[in-house]
Parts: C-alpha cells; sequence; structure tokens
C-alpha cells in the first residue's frame, strides 16, 4: 500500500511506501497525515484548537473523576452501581446475603427461641415446686399421727396444689402454648366448664393395674344425732366393717359417660392380645359409685366405675391381663398393650385436653367429628418438637411436650389421696357426734349400749381407714417422686438446650461481626483517602481551568 504524504506548508510532495516511521517536512518540520492502518504515520502540527479540544476533554476527564470521588464522599460507598466494580458487586451481594443469615439467626431467631425456653423452663419449675410441696405433705400425713385440724389442712392444700397441677401447664409465650407441641392455639387443659364429647383410647401395659384397698363402712357415714337410734342404725357394729383389697385398672379421667344420647349404658371396652397372638376383647359391667361397686367383685368381673374413672377387676381377669407380654420378634406391634376405650363428654375447669395425650375422636353439637393422634393406634408416636433455625444448618428443639411431665398421674394420685383423707374426716365427724351423744344420754342404758356398739364399728372403720390413708401417704411419695424426676429432667433438657443457645449465640454474634467487617471493607469507601483524593482533584480541575483559560485567548490569528 502507498499513500501519499503531503507537506502541512505544500513544499514538497512525498510519494513513499508505507512504513511505521515518521515523515517530517524538512521545509516546516510539520508532522504529517498517517496510514489509515496505523502502518504510516506523519508528523501533524498541533493547533490552539486541538489543544483547546484536548484541554476541555481532560477537564471533563477529572470532573468525572472528582463526580466519582464526590459520590464516593456522599455514600461512603465505593460503588454506586454494578458496572463501576463488578467484582465488588458480586462480593457484596454474597457478603449482604451472609450478613442477613445471620442477622435472622441472631437479632430473631434466637431470641425467640431464648423467650421459649424461659418461659417453659419457668412453667416446668413451678410443677417440680407443687410436685415438692406434694411429696412434703405425703411426708407429714403419713407420721400416723395427725389430728383432725392437721388432716384438714393437709386435705385443703393437696386439693389446692392439685387444681394448680394443670394451670401451669397453661403457660404461654406470645399467645402460643408451649406444652402442646403443634397445636400452639390449644390449651392444654379446658379454661372452663364443657360439654364435648370425645371417645378415648387409653394404651397402657400391665404397670397400669394396681391394687385399691376398700374400706366398707355400711351405713356409718349415714349416722346423726336424730337417727342413731333409729332401727335401720341401731343394729350397726363392728362386725358389718370390713377391708378388702380390689384390682383396677385407674383411667386418666373421672366422671365419664354411664348412658349415650339415646339414654343407653355406654360400655368400655378392654383389647388385649393373648399368648396366641389373637386380640381379644373385653366389655365392661358397668356399676355407680353409689351402688358399692367394689363389694363382692367377682373372679371373673370387670366392673366401669363411671363416677371414678375406674376399672375394678376379678381375679380371674387379673391374672389373663397380667400375662400379656410383649413379643420382641414383632416389631410393628406390641403385644404387651392393653387398649381401653371410653367415652366421656361432661369436662370440668382444669382438666386436660386428651387429645393432647390420647387417640380420640371428639364429636361436637352438630355431629362434626375429628380425629387426633390415630396413627397411635399403629404403634406410630408423633413426637411433636418445635425446633428453630438458629445457625447455618442448625436447629434447637425449644419444647417440652405435655406427656412428658404434664402427667394425669399426678392429678389422680392426689384425688386418691383426697378422697381416703376426705373419708377419714368423715369417720372422725362421726364419731365426734357419737362421743357428743353418750355424753348426752348417760342415763339411758339402752342408748348408750347402742352409742357403744355404733363407736366400736367407728373407731374399726378409723382404723381400716387411717392405714389406707397411711399407705397412700406413702405410696404417693414414691409417686409423686416419680413425677418430680420426670419434671427434674425436663427442666434438666430445657437448660441443656438454653446453654447451647448460648454457644450458639455467641459464635453467631462473632459471625455477624466478622461479615459485617467483610461487607464493610468491601463496599465502604475509606473517606479519609476518598478526601484526600477529592481535594486534589478539585486543586487539578481549578489549575486545568486556568491553564485552559489562557489557550482559548490564543488564536491562529495572534501570528499572522
Amino acid at each position: 500500500l502507498h499513500q501519499f504524504i503531503n507537506c502541512l506548508c505544500r513544499r514538497w510532495r512525498h510519494n513513499r511506501k508505507c512504513t511505521d516511521s515518521l515523515i517530517v517536512c524538512a521545509g516546516c518540520a510539520g508532522m504529517s497525515e498517517g496510514c489509515l492502518g496505523g502502518g504510516m504515520r506523519g508528523n501533524m502540527r498541533i493547533t490552539n484548537k486541538i489543544i483547546q479540544r484536548n484541554n476541555l476533554s481532560n477537564i471533563n476527564t477529572n470532573k468525572i473523576y472528582q463526580d466519582k470521588l464526590s459520590t464516593q464522599m456522599s455514600t461512603q460507598k465505593k460503588i454506586n452501581r454494578p458496572s463501576d466494580d463488578p467484582v465488588i458487586a458480586i462480593r457484596a451481594l454474597r457478603l449482604r446475603s451472609s450478613v442477613t443469615e445471620v442477622t435472622q439467626y441472631y437479632s430473631k431467631n434466637i431470641p425467640d427461641a431464648k423467650s421459649w425456653l424461659s418461659v417453659t423452663e419457668d412453667a416446668l419449675k413451678n410443677l417440680s415446686q407443687i410436685i415438692t410441696n406434694m411429696i412434703s405433705r405425703c411426708t407429714k400425713g403419713a407420721n400416723g399421727d395427725l389430728k383432725t385440724e392437721d388432716r384438714q389442712i393437709i386435705l385443703e392444700e393437696l386439693k389446692g396444689l392439685g387444681d394448680e397441677i394443670y394451670s401451669t401447664g397453661d403457660a404461654d409465650y406470645a399467645g402460643r402454648y408451649v406444652f402442646t407441641g403443634y397445636r400452639t392455639d390449644t390449651s392444654l387443659s379446658f379454661l372452663k366448664e364443657t360439654t364435648l364429647k370425645y371417645s378415648i383410647t387409653e394404651q397402657l401395659g400391665k404397670e397400669a393395674i394396681d391394687t385399691l384397698t376398700y374400706v366398707d363402712t355400711g351405713d356409718l357415714l349415714d349416722l346423726n344425732e336424730a337417727n342413731f337410734d333409729s332401727a335401720a342404725m341401731a343394729g350397726i357394729n363392728e362386725t358389718q366393717i370390713s377391708s378388702t383389697d380390689v384390682y383396677r385398672i385407674r383411667l386418666a379421667y373421672g366422671d365419664c359417660d354411664a348412658v349415650d344420647a339415646a339414654g343407653n349404658p355406654v360400655a368400655p371396652t378392654i383389647e388385649y392380645t393373648d399368648a396366641a397372638g389373637n386380640t381379644q376383647t373385653i366389655t365392661a359391667t358397668m356399676k355407680h359409685s353409689y351402688d358399692d361397686p367394689y363389694k363382692n367383685v367377682g373372679d371373673n368381673d370387670v366392673i366401669y366405675v363411671p363416677e371414678t374413672g375406674e376399672l375394678l377387676l376379678g381375679k380371674n381377669q387379673y391374672d389373663v391381663l397380667m400375662q400379656v407380654k410383649d413379643n420382641e420378634s414383632t416389631t410393628t406391634k406390641n403385644e404387651g398393650e392393653i387398649r381401653i376405650t371410653y367415652e366421656k363428654s361432661h369436662w370440668s375447669k382444669g382438666e386436660l385436653r386428651p387429645q393432647h395425650y390420647f387417640a380420640c375422636t371428639s364429636t361436637d353439637a352438630d355431629g362434626k367429628e375429628i380425629n387426633y393422634n390415630s396413627s397411635y393406634l399403629n404403634g406410630e408416636v408423633e413426637h411433636q418438637e418445635i425446633e428453630y433455625d438458629v445457625g447455618f444448618n442448625q436447629t434447637i428443639r425449644v419444647n417440652s411436650t405435655a406427656d412428658e411431665c404434664f402427667k394425669h398421674g399426678i392429678g389422680r394420685e392426689a384425688d386418691d389421696i383426697v378422697s381416703a383423707m376426705q373419708n377419714v374426716l368423715n369417720l372422725e365427724a362421726t364419731k365426734a357426734t357419737l362421743e357428743k351423744l353418750e355424753k348426752a344420754n348417760e342415763g339411758d342404758a339402752g342408748k348408750l349400749a347402742t352409742i357403744k356398739k355404733q363407736l366400736d364399728a367407728v373407731n374399726k372403720a378409723l382404723t381400716y381407714a387411717k392405714q389406707k390413708e397411711q399407705a397412700l401417704f406413702e405410696g404417693g411419695i414414691s409417686a409423686f417422686q416419680k413425677y418430680l424426676d420426670d419434671s427434674n429432667l425436663c427442666i434438666t433438657n430445657c437448660g441443656t438446650r438454653s446453654s447451647k443457645l448460648s454457644l450458639i449465640e455467641n459464635r453467631m454474634q462473632n459471625q455477624k461481626t466478622s461479615f459485617e467487617t467483610l461487607k464493610s471493607e468491601n463496599e465502604d469507601a475509606d473517606i479519609t483517602e476518598v478526601a484526600i483524593h477529592l481535594n486534589s482533584a478539585e486543586l487539578t480541575y481549578e489549575a486545568a481551568l486556568m491553564a485552559t483559560g489562557k489557550v482559548m485567548q490564543t488564536t491562529l490569528l495572534n501570528f499572522i
């Protein structure tokens, strides 16, 4: 390729091959135009116009740089848009995502989990204190030397403690009940007297069968000042007083249904697996508490007492149920399980809701049914654990479920002791009445003889009743101690989770600080450095304006 090179002063003309060398006119020492391909260059003359354009361009470049520094100064950020520095922008997105996650864990999830654990632990400590007080009252009552006044005080205290147990279980955090698993909108116990039909299936083991001492007092408790010498009461004597042991299964609830909506008796059923692996069913016979169901229980009888929620077992039936045993070779069925299905419609304030414990079905007034925990009947117990995300791929359980600590046996054990104490108090009141009558009828030998026989009967009944009471107190100490151990275990687990959460909180705090520092180093501008550069840019800009002002005043005409 060849190109004609024209001298700017037009004194001579060249025709040269394109090279990388510069062609300079000897006459005017001016730079000629170069090759369009960049191979051959010319030495062109710099005019005032070129200088002006260059200065204006450089001033604008400096102004852009000054604007960039000014923006960094005002925003305190290195970049204002991703195109300013894509590497910083990508790193900023990742770090901001990490900071957001850590902030969620540290500022929201962990405090919420701590509050939940704190409410749970406080409630469990209250439960532990209540059970401890119950043990203390049982220890006091087991000494056997209680006066009527002392017995009355213990009775009232146990009643109060029994009422308080399950109220503690209704503790809530931010409107969510903490002991009811996933049903955080449903209280643990009924908050008011309620009518709602439940068909309940309890799954028990043979350890649920215990022995109940029944003291037959005859008509003693009906005796008073007006009828003590009547024909019905005059025949009372100590031979009519007896004490027998009865095998029983104590259900979770008392005051159960005796009849259905049509007035037909409701008979609970007992299911168990025999030695051959077959399912057997026993239908109980109903007797009310006012019919003395504890007397004369036949060997083959299973008697249901709806008022007390008890199943009384005859000797043969007891032997049959005590022989049930789980077959270790089967994993899908527990052959050692005894299932009892019964119904209950009337609920007093403070009674535990069955859906938190058993497989059951509720039926409202409109006939709508709701099934709860049906998987329990297949051996699949659902542990409703509530967990919080408190770290990267890390969760912690915050709840304790009602079946771990607030058990039916606590209240039922207290009910048995209260009932036995009340029986002793009633007998002591009858004895006091007879002693008063004895003084009032000192001159009547006939009446005194009747009163004497009645007093002998009362004393015998009191002996049996106090023995039963003391045995229940002693058994209550062991039973309540077991419940206390369960409560303390829950407190320990809750405390362990709190300690673990504190460690996680410290780590999240450190991670939050680290990520925020990295985020700041990546995004935030060094204000001191930016201020220095901005000041330098401003000085450069002002100097450039002054120099350009002088250049702008000079044109080619000044040289003509």
